[in-house]
């Protein structure tokens, strides 16, 4: 992707979402960030007054573009409603095998800064929400559906731990 042709608030967030997420929010100072986006400090700082601004910004862009990725994997594997979980295995696979999976972003970002910003937290707290969601339209109707969505969302979070632990 070629930043340069990007508004300098995008850019910013282009390369925030880079290295917050393969590098850790903390491991990245704002110096860095700006080097790396092309931007002004001045200009940095005009979009993003602190850090923690940045952070959830990047929170929101992360889950715009991971949610769009889901459900656009699940229909690539073909995901109907109530037609069960296959292609949620399938689509997890593929996150799995990217050479750029570094687990969930949101799990990482609230073992980092949730103690210290609780936006974090509560921005994760609706991406694992919204993703219950949509797991929950795989599962057949009935009273139990939104509770069984509810464990299978737990499960995904076991195995992207585990991947991102195992390597994959």
């Amino acid at each position: 992707m070629d930043l340069s042709q990007l508004p300098a608030r995008e850019r910013i967030l282009v390369t925030a979402h880079a290295l917050f997420y393969r590098d850790g929010i903390r491991a990245t100072g704002v110096d860095r960030l700006i080097a790396e986006s092309g931007v002004a400090k001045l200009t940095f700082y005009r979009h993003f007054p602190s850090k923690d601004d940045l952070v959830r910004a990047f929170l929101d862009y992360r889950h715009e573009r991971w949610m769009a990725w889901l459900v656009d994997a699940l229909g690539r594997h073909g995901a109907r409603p109530g037609g069960g979980l296959a292609p949620l295995v399938a689509a997890l696979a593929e996150w799995f095998a990217d050479p750029a999976f570094r687990g969930c972003a949101f799990i990482n970002a609230v073992a980092e800064v949730g103690g210290s910003l609780p936006d974090a937290v509560a921005i994760a707290r609706r991406h694992k929400q919204e993703m219950t969601d949509v797991l929950a339209d795989l599962l057949p109707t009935g009273p139990h559906q939104h509770e069984a969505a509810h464990a299978v969302a737990v499960a995904v979070d076991g195995a992207i731990v585990q991947a991102q632990m195992a390597g994959g």
